[in-house]
Parts: C-alpha cells; sequence; structure tokens
C-alpha cells in the first residue's frame, strides 16, 4: 500500500458520516488541522461533504508538505498562530468548528506552554466561535488509573487527571463547559484514546518495539483503541449532537485490549515473536465508551483488521511519524 492509498483508506466516509454533513449547514473549521489526526478528518470532511461547502484547515504548518497535501486535497489552509489574538480575530466564520489544537509531549519540559495551549486557548476559541457548534478533542487522561477487571470510567465518573498534561487536559474541558454555558454554545468534547493507524499509535508502537526485538514493558497491561477514520468519523457525526452545556463522550474501542495479546497478533503476522517486560498491574488507562456505540454504532474497524493494517505496513517497511504514544506510562509524565 502507497501513501497515498493509505491516506484514501483513513479518509473514507462511511455512510452515516455523509448523512450526518448532508443535514449540517456551513463551512467546517478544524483548528488544529496539522496534527496526527488532523489531516485525515479534514479529507474525511471534504470526501463526505462532496462540494457542498469549504473545509478549512487552520495550523502554524511547521511542515509546509502538510499544507501543501491538503491544499491538493481541496482543504482550504490558513497559517496561523492560534494563540494570536490578532491571527484569530482574522480566521473566517464558520458554523461549524472542529478544534484538535493541544499540547501533550513536552509537557514535563515545559509546563506553562502545555497550560497556554490546553487551557487558555479554549477560551479564546470559545469566545472566537461563540455563535458557531464545537467539537473540542480532549483525552482520557483526565480519568484516574482504575481496575482491569471493568470497563472503565464512564462519562458521569469522577475524573482523577495524573499529571499535569492530564491536568491541563481537565481545564480545556472546564474551560469550554464555562463558556458554552455562559454563551449558550452548543458543544462536544469528545474524550479520546487512543487512535490507530500504520503510522503512529499503540498498535505502531507494539510494532517497532517487536521487530526491534527490544522488551514491551506489561505494567501498563491494557488500553482502549480505537480506528482513526472511526474517531475522525464520531467527530463529524458529533457536529449534529452538540449541546450547552457541552456533550461529553468517551471516543474508543470496547473492550479494552491486553497489550500482550496484541503484540501476540502482531509478532504472528511480522514473524518475530515479542518480548515482554514485567507483569500487568491491577490497574490502567481505561474508558468506558458504552454512551458513544449507543448514539453512533460501534466503531466499524475491528482489533482484527487494525493488526491487519499496521502489519502489512510495518512488513512493507512503511514510515513511521515518529510519534510514540507512551502508553506505558503511569505517571502521567510526558
Amino acid at each position: 500500500m502507497t501513501e497515498a492509498e493509505l491516506e484514501e483508506l483513513l479518509s473514507e466516509p462511511t455512510p452515516e458520516v455523509v448523512a450526518a454533513l448532508a443535514r449540517i449547514d456551513g463551512d467546517i473549521i478544524i483548528l488544529g488541522v496539522a496534527g496526527k489526526m488532523g489531516p485525515s478528518l479534514a479529507r474525511l470532511a471534504l470526501r463526505a461533504s462532496a462540494g457542498r461547502r469549504r473545509i478549512i484547515g487552520v495550523a502554524r504548518f511547521g511542515d509546509a508538505a502538510v499544507r501543501a497535501q491538503l491544499e491538493d486535497a481541496g482543504v482550504t489552509t490558513i497559517a496561523a498562530d492560534l494563540l494570536d489574538p490578532n491571527a484569530l480575530a482574522k480566521l473566517p466564520d464558520a458554523p461549524n468548528v472542529i478544534y484538535m489544537a493541544g499540547r501533550k509531549f513536552g509537557t514535563a519540559n515545559d509546563q506553562p506552554a502545555t497550560w497556554a495551549t490546553n487551557a487558555f486557548l479554549p477560551g479564546l476559541v470559545a469566545e472566537r466561535f461563540r455563535r458557531s457548534r464545537i467539537v473540542a478533542f480532549s483525552t482520557g487522561n483526565v480519568y484516574p488509573l482504575v481496575s482491569i477487571h471493568g470497563d472503565g470510567p464512564n462519562e458521569s465518573d469522577p475524573v482523577g487527571p495524573v499529571g499535569e498534561y492530564a491536568q491541563a487536559a481537565l481545564a480545556r474541558e472546564r474551560v469550554f463547559e464555562f463558556f458554552s454555558r455562559r454563551n449558550g454554545t452548543p458543544m462536544a468534547i469528545l474524550r479520546l484514546n487512543y487512535a490507530i493507524e500504520p503510522r503512529y499509535g499503540v498498535l505502531r508502537d507494539l510494532a517497532d518495539l517487536i521487530c526491534a526485538r527490544r522488551p514491551i514493558d506489561l505494567s501498563m497491561g491494557y488500553a482502549n483503541v480505537i480506528w482513526q477514520r472511526d474517531a475522525n468519523a464520531v467527530a463529524l457525526r458529533a457536529l449534529e449532537h452538540c449541546s450547552s452545556p457541552p456533550l461529553v463522550l468517551n471516543v474508543t474501542g470496547r473492550p479494552a485490549q491486553s497489550i500482550r495479546h496484541v503484540a501476540t497478533l502482531l509478532g504472528a503476522r511480522l514473524s518475530a515473536d515479542p518480548v515482554f517486560l514485567g507483569v500487568e498491574r491491577g490497574t490502567a488507562l481505561l474508558s468506558d465508551a458504552a454512551r458513544c456505540e449507543k448514539l453512533f454504532g460501534v466503531a466499524p474497524v475491528d482489533l482484527d483488521a487494525m493488526v491487519a493494517h499496521v502489519a502489512a505496513w510495518v512488513s512493507q517497511g512503511g514510515r513511521s511519524l515518529q510519534r510514540p504514544t507512551h502508553f506505558e506510562k503511569r505517571d502521567g509524565a510526558f
């Protein structure tokens, strides 16, 4: 599979996404479009809209190639620093906003930048787009580690962020909720973990360790995963379910997957036996996505298909985004 073919696969709209966007009027602006998931989400929105609207992608675009590829696909791009109030004010109005801006890795070395991006910026965006509907990506890291013998926390359970990244992510949610309530802005907050595609994600992390004959730490013995296209599809479909106060959804696959089991499946396809380190602890970072499944159905791409896609890509030497998830971290330091 070529990179172009992979992009086609990751942006293939489901009938449900096409139908949802047909019921929504107006342009879609994606803030923070240049990250891991943003380019495929923009293409997905473009293909599902079939020319009925503009898809506008905003980012600093440190990698000019990402911007060029989006423009070639038909996405309107704007280079802007979202933390600059003047740049934010100049962005075009749009009735539909997907908020993907965030900072995770590097938090341990620059906490102020993480808090500015994750907690201050949402207030600026919420005020700027107060008359829009906003779907904001968050993270399952807002939950504490919980027993591996349950389904994980649902959206009504208490949060308990571990570490400054997770604390700042919860601040992002609280700030969005404040402005949603104050301004009546309809919003949805998506607590995601972990999106999977062949170039990054928990499965790619495991595949790289297996191929390098490096040990896989089992202390975080379970994780929830979802195919990236399916997570992006939820984000677009959530536009017509925004509310004030915000709808909150755990976005991931069910049930949580055993890291040992997933690594064994990958190893069989990669013709390499995984090497394990330690044993599974009694707790892990988990999320119960039953509410999301009730609203949107079970994610179409299952674990076996994810394993097959990732293993095939790695076997052919497909490139990595070089962005490890560090899913094994238990102290919240990223």
